[in-house]
């Protein structure tokens, strides 16, 4: 068999492009969200990529504001849709309405556009809309396009969909169906901040001055970047690895450890794999790497996996939680490194 060219890697003057872009959002987004750095770190991974994230936590942590600040920092338009029971489809997509042409008189049918046609879409307490309503972003964020009245309308590139999610509250909820969160790269949580950041956070809140955060980006240069990140080398032992992990997560999977067996229901399936690979490049990218490394899919595993395992009840009577369930899967499937290190201590 001929011998395979070895796959290009991306431009250095890109990736250090892109590592100036993380680190200028990053110092924008400062301004005016206290703490939250993982959350941060996580949906700029995503987005760099062109991937969306739902963004889980408690109420008054920052959510909305995040989302409306990164799309100021990155230069994009952003619209906000308030997820409500009474939501429709076309209230999200658009609809065609009938019109009259005033020069021939006839009447024809003129497609008018929803706020999903922009670059940002905010879809705030995505949970409180029904099904039927949820359904309509399904094509938007996997073929990024409506289709109405057997027309096919582009969504503007970049898009992206960051959904917010209060998980506290049951009351007057519709859970996502899971075809839906898979489409989420990322599962991202917000957290209650500490005594300090709070203090801050009050400080700012009730002061006259808000700071006007600057674009760092264009959208254009976002689309850049994404096609950059695919070009970043992830060597075949580490996408192996990141096979692995995903397969231990299935329970019905012959070999599988006992706590799988416990505590998990249903596993991740294929786009885990893909997005733990592609989410790792787009770490390593922003710390100025063209190669993934072990630590960059450790660094992404807990927000991929955290949306695509469902827990067993025994796994809710022992009060075990899925990041901990995952932190599981990882030390039972060492790296390639770890387990060549394990077997020379022998």
């Amino acid at each position: 068999m001929p011998a395979t060219e070895p796959t290009p890697g991306p431009d250095p003057a890109l990736i250090a492009r892109i590592k100036a872009a993380h680190d200028g959002i990053t110092g924008q987004l400062k301004q005016v969200v206290v703490g939250q750095e993982a959350a941060v770190t996580q949906i700029l991974t995503a987005m760099f990529a062109g991937g969306h994230c739902i963004i889980q936590g408690p109420p008054g942590t920052a959510k909305t504001l995040l989302v409306s600040s990164i799309g100021a920092a990155s230069g994009l338009e952003c619209k906000r849709i308030q997820f409500t029971p009474d939501l429709m489809p076309a209230d999200i997509s658009g609809t065609e309405v009938l019109e009259e042409d005033r020069t021939t008189g006839k009447r024809i049918t003129a497609f008018v556009k929803g706020p999903v046609f922009t670059n940002i879409v905010m879809a705030d307490e995505i949970n409180r809309t029904p099904p039927k309503t949820q359904a309509a972003l399904l094509e938007v964020m996997q073929e990024r396009q409506v289709t109405i009245g057997g027309r096919t309308h582009a969504l503007p590139k970049p898009f992206f969909v960051l959904a917010t999610q209060i998980n506290l509250e049951q009351e007057g909820t519709y859970p996502l169906p899971e075809a839906q969160m898979d489409r989420f790269m990322f599962s991202v949580m917000t957290g209650y901040v500490n005594e300090t950041e709070e203090a801050e956070i009050v400080r700012r809140t009730t002061s006259t001055g808000h700071p006007t955060l600057s674009a760092v980006i264009k959208g254009a240069e976002l689309i850049e970047f994404a096609k950059a990140i695919r070009q970043v080398r992830l060597p075949a032992e580490l996408g192996t690895w990141i096979v692995d992990l995903v397969a231990t997560s299935r329970p019905t999977v012959a070999g599988a450890p006992d706590f799988v067996k416990e505590y998990i229901a249903w596993g991740a399936g294929l786009r885990a794999s893909q997005n733990i690979a592609l989410a790792s490049k787009s770490t390593a990218a922003q710390h100025g790497r063209d190669t993934v490394t072990a630590d960059d899919i450790r660094a992404v595993t807990v927000p991929v996996l955290r949306h695509r395992i469902g827990l067993s009840f025994r796994a809710e009577v022992d009060k075990v939680t899925v990041e901990q369930v995952v932190d599981r899967l990882i030390a039972a499937v060492p790296a390639p490194g770890a387990a060549q290190a394990a077997k020379g201590g022998r």
